[in-house]
C-alpha cells in the first residue's frame, strides 16, 4: 500500500499525496469550484482532475520535479526558469477568465490591510520598525493600476514542475482569476532574485522590475502573520523575513 503522505495542512485546506495521486480537502468549496474551472480554461500543462467528491478533489501528480522550493537553492537550469517565463506570458495572454483572483484584490483593501499588518509586525515586536518601514515604502510601487490578465494567483515555485527544461505542469489553482500580471511574476521569483532575469527573459516583454520588487515586499509584509499563525516560519533562511531584509 502506498504511504501517505500531509503536503500541506493548516486549518483552512489539506493536501496529501498517496501514490501518483494528490487529495486536497478544502472547508472553502468556492476555491475548490474556482481551481476546476480554472484548470478547464487555462492553455498551459495542468494535472488531470481524476475524481471531485466535495470538500475533496483528487489530482493526478505532476510529471517531474518542482522548479525548486522557498529557503532552499533551486537546481533547475535558467533555460528551466525562462521556460516558465514564457508559460506564465501564455497564461497572461489567454482569455480572462470570469472570475477576480487573488492577485486582483481590490486597491484601497489591500493598503489598508497592509498598513494593518505593518502596524501589527512593529506593535508585537515581530520584525523591527525600520526594516517594516522601509518594506512599507518599497511596497508602494504595486499599488498602482494595472490592466486585468488571466492570473495564477499563488505561482509559488513550488507549483511550476519541470522535466529538464521544460514545464510539465501548473498546480494548485484555487487562488486564479483576473489580477495583475506582475503579481504571478513576483510570486514564482520570491527568494529567488537571482533567476529574475530568466524568467524575465522567457516572459518576452518588457516588465517593471522595481514593481516586481515591490511586490516582494508586500507579499512578505503580508504574509508573516499568517505564516506564524498556522504553524509556517517565515524566519527560515531564504524565506520572508530574509527577502524583507534584502531590501534594505
Amino acid at each position: 500500500m502506498d504511504e501517505v503522505k500531509v503536503v500541506v495542512a493548516h486549518s483552512e485546506r489539506a493536501t496529501l499525496r498517496v501514490g501518483d495521486v494528490f487529495l486536497k480537502v478544502d472547508a472553502d468549496q468556492a476555491r475548490i469550484d474556482a481551481e476546476v474551472e480554472a484548470m478547464s480554461l487555462v492553455p498551459v500543462p495542468t494535472p488531470e482532475i481524476l475524481w471531485r467528491k466535495p470538500p475533496v478533489l483528487a489530482i493526478a501528480a505532476a510529471p517531474g520535479t518542482a522548479l525548486g522550493r522557498l529557503g532552499e537553492p533551486s537546481t533547475a537550469s535558467p533555460a528551466a526558469w525562462a521556460a516558465a517565463g514564457a508559460v506564465i506570458r501564455k497564461m497572461h495572454d489567454a482569455p480572462l477568465p470570469p472570475r477576480p483572483g487573488r492577485a486582483g484584490r481590490d486597491l484601497a483593501a489591500l493598503t489598508a490591510d497592509l498598513d494593518g499588518e505593518c502596524e501589527w509586525l512593529v506593535t508585537n515586536g515581530v520584525l523591527p520598525a525600520d526594516l517594516v518601514t522601509r518594506n512599507r515604502q518599497v511596497a508602494q510601487a504595486a499599488l498602482r493600476p494595472w490592466t486585468p490578465v488571466f492570473t495564477h494567483g499563488d505561482l509559488q515555485i513550488a507549483h511550476v514542475f519541470v522535466d529538464g527544461d521544460e514545464v510539465t505542469g501548473i498546480i494548485d489553482w484555487s487562488e486564479a482569476g483576473q489580477g495583475d500580471a506582475l503579481f504571478d511574476l513576483a510570486t514564482v521569483t520570491l527568494g529567488h532574485e537571482e533567476h529574475l532575469g530568466d524568467v524575465v527573459a522567457g516572459y518576452g516583454t518588457d516588465v517593471d522590475l522595481d514593481v516586481i520588487r515591490a511586490w516582494w515586499s508586500l507579499r512578505s509584509l503580508l504574509g508573516v502573520r499568517w505564516l506564524v499563525e498556522h504553524g509556517f516560519d517565515p524566519f527560515t533562511p531564504g524565506c520572508e523575513v530574509d527577502v524583507l531584509r534584502a531590501r534594505m
